[in-house]
């Protein structure tokens, strides 16, 4: 099972939580995924169980490795916002709505 390819929407928060529960699926479903994988008796001849099991280990590490950079990207993301908040915060440090914003994206962070 491979994860989504699209750039994730760092902006909406519920949108990114919602992607990153789409790629753990096959986090989720671990259990179903081994028992169709590994072969019973009856089968044992007729599938690879060593070919199956790393292409299993394979997706669910692609699955680790796109999930972490989306997360690392938003993160960074997120991160040059708040900076930039920051930034202008000390400018006008008067500006209840800046500070309000800022407080957000630090939550988001």
């Amino acid at each position: 099972m491979a994860a989504p390819g699209g750039a994730a929407n760092c902006e909406d928060f519920a949108e990114f939580q919602e992607l990153l529960r789409v790629m753990r699926t096959i986090d989720d479903r671990i259990v179903h995924e081994l028992n169709t994988t590994i072969p019973t008796a009856s089968f044992v001849g007729k599938i690879d169980a060593g070919q199956t099991c790393k292409e299993l280990y394979q997706s669910l590490m692609d699955a680790h490795t796109s999930r972490e950079r989306i997360i690392k990207n938003c993160i960074a993301q997120t991160s040059s916002v708040v900076k930039t908040l920051r930034e202008e915060r000390e400018k006008a440090q008067d500006d209840v709505a800046l500070l309000k914003q800022l407080r957000k994206e630090q939550t988001k962070v």
